[in-house]
């Protein structure tokens, strides 16, 4: 797996992670970052909940995330490794012209290592 795809992988494992409940309308967006072996890099990702009455649900979903990058996430890559753990800060809440979605923008942080 290159780097890319394991960014994917993440990503759409959270994906399906958030839409395993039928708590509404969530999906997530994010950029793919990437760069030379040990190196960490910021990356940032979206999660985007229709609700106008609250921020709850969409808040808990981060704090899911949150809770399970505590303990690093490991992907094996072609020649390497990618690790994922939370960014500083990590969850921040954005308010959209849109009054029927609520977005919480998340940091993380990427590390490709080498074997």
């Amino acid at each position: 797996m290159n780097k890319a795809q394991a960014i994917d992988a993440f990503w759409k494992y959270e994906q399906t992670t958030v839409n395993d409940e039928n708590t509404g309308d969530f999906y997530i967006t994010y950029e793919v970052v990437t760069d030379s072996l040990d190196r960490a890099i910021p990356m940032s990702a979206s999660i985007w909940h229709k609700n106008t009455l609250s921020w709850e649900e969409v808040t808990l979903k981060a704090e899911e995330i949150s809770n399970a990058l505590k303990q690093v996430k490991s992907i094996p890559l072609d020649t390497g490794f990618l690790y994922i753990t939370r960014g500083q800060p990590f969850a921040q809440h954005v308010a959209d012209e849109d009054e029927t979605t609520r977005r919480i923008y998340i940091n993380v942080m990427a590390e490709f290592l080498a074997p």
